[in-house]
Formats: structure tokens, sequence, C-alpha cells
């Protein structure tokens, strides 16, 4: 039977959002974190401006339970206008 990833299921796994720096980005981007992985906590959130101050990144590490729960928080993060990327 092949294996489509590398990745074994429950797994601790950091996903970092990127987006301009505006009011509510962070609490946006939990709110879609939370969606998808109701027990996440969001006190774990860390937080880091650009050298210039133009972008924030919100990294959370979620406790992920299969690869379609982290196919549907990376399709919804990345369609939303706020994000940039998501890594």
């Amino acid at each position: 039977m092949p294996v489509d990833t590398l990745i074994e299921y429950p797994c601790d796994f950091p996903v970092k959002i990127l987006g301009h720096r505006q009011a509510g980005f962070a609490q946006t981007v939990v709110g879609i974190v939370r969606q998808h992985a109701p027990d996440f906590d969001a006190a774990t959130v860390e937080m880091r401006s650009s050298k210039h101050g133009k972008y924030l990144s919100v990294t959370c590490v979620i406790r992920a339970g299969s690869r379609d729960q982290l196919d549907g928080l990376y399709r919804e993060l990345c369609d939303h206008p706020m994000v940039v990327m998501v890594l």
C-alpha cells in the first residue's frame, strides 16, 4: 500500500501565516485555525513583525489529526484576503 504522506497523525503541526500588518489579522487567523482545530490554544500563538513592520507572521501549532484537516485549514487560510502566504 503506497504511503502518500510522511506525516504520522496525530501530531503537533506548526502553521505559519503571513499577512500585511493590520488590525484584526491575528484574531482572524486564530478564528480560522479554531474552526479546523477546535482544541487549539490561542495562548500559544507566536507573532513576529517583519524587519520594517509591513508584515506580521502568526505561528499556530495545532494537533493535526489528518491530512484532510490540514488541507482544509490551508485552503481556507490561503483563500482569505488578509493572508499573503501560508507555510
